[in-house]
């Protein structure tokens, strides 16, 4: 067991003897060990050296104590481990280097081709629950293998401290429910952000990994292709045009108990009227928005003309002018 500390089995044995007894001479120790006189010397020898044991002074004969085991093994082991962890960096760096051969000689372990809806489904759940940073997340309107309200392995996600990034096209946003589940989600920590159109699908975990459609989705009379992306100047490429993206788009605000979430000191606005602003600014209709939000289209006017006002606003474009420049979202 401590031949990871540089102990043979001599050895080992004789310092656990040592350890119980408190100390013993040189022909006590050979005989309870069973080894000859030379062996038990040898082994005394080479502890000794170790600074595993100290020979008793004052004895009136050679006697042996073992050093604490904390004092003697402790910072051993600990050199050790250090050792091991340089060993283990290196082999991490050498199997990244292999990895990184391969693909330049094999474009299969670059980008891998799934053929079905079933196989995309099965990645989709994969990347999120292997995620440990971050997953970013292109949702366009229409799903293709599940609809974002059964996406759970998000929530699973979020719950175990993965940072989401989710861009929604706005045409997502109008589709029922959909307002309360990136509601739900945001609540959770999602971090969520709008535009008006997305060029394509995606998934992005980790900065590792990338999952995007092939070809478009023709409904059920074809299977969805799609393809997985690893670490390769194509995942460097998507990575940036998600954050091109993310540059661009409006953030969607949630605010919790009433409480303003990233937005500027002595913002006028409310909980509900900012919520309601990021929905208008990222383009979402007033009719969708009531319908989303459970309550009429004449109230929804009611409080954007009230944002108006506050704003000194005269139109819509106006009104989100002024929220971009006092820092209402």
């Amino acid at each position: 067991m401590l031949k990871v500390a540089g102990l043979d089995e001599v050895e080992e044995r004789a310092y656990r003897l040592l350890v119980r007894a408190g100390e013993a001479d040189l022909t006590g120790l050979a005989e309870e060990l069973g080894v000859t006189p030379e062996a038990a010397a040898t082994a005394l020898a080479s502890m000794v050296g170790m600074e595993l044991v100290r020979e008793v002074a004052d004895s009136g004969s050679r006697r042996f104590a073992p050093v604490a085991p904390e004092v003697a093994l402790g910072p051993r082991l600990a050199r050790q481990q250090e050792t091991i962890d340089w060993a283990r960096q290196a082999v991490d760096q050498l199997a990244e280097e292999y990895r990184a051969s391969l693909r330049r000689r094999d474009a299969d372990r670059l980008i891998e081709v799934l053929p079905s809806g079933a196989a995309l489904r099965e990645q989709v759940r994969h990347l999120q629950d292997s995620a440990r940073e971050e997953v970013m997340y292109f949702c366009r309107a229409g799903h293709v293998v599940m609809p974002s309200t059964d996406n759970t392995e998000e929530l699973e996600a979020l719950g175990r401290g993965v940072a989401y990034r989710v861009i929604y096209e706005r045409a997502l946003l109008e589709e029922p429910g959909m307002v309360a589940n990136v509601a739900f989600g945001i609540k959770l920590g999602e971090q969520a952000r709008a535009v008006r159109s997305l060029p394509v699908r995606m998934m992005i975990a980790d900065r590792s990994i990338a999952l995007l459609p092939l070809v478009q989705y023709a409904g059920r009379t074809t299977e969805p292709t799609a393809a997985l992306v690893r670490e390769s100047s194509l995942l460097e490429a998507l990575i940036a045009l998600f954050e091109a993206q993310w540059e661009r788009a409006t953030p969607i605000r949630f605010l919790e108990d009433g409480q303003v979430i990233d937005t500027a000191p002595g913002c006028p606005l409310d909980a509900d009227e900012l919520y309601l602003l990021s929905l208008l600014v990222a383009g979402v209709p007033e009719k969708s928005i009531a319908s989303q939000l459970g309550i009429s289209l004449r109230t929804v006017q009611r409080r954007v003309y009230h944002l108006m006002r506050l704003a000194g606003a005269q139109t819509r474009m106006q009104l989100a002018w002024h929220a971009a420049r006092e820092r209402w979202l």
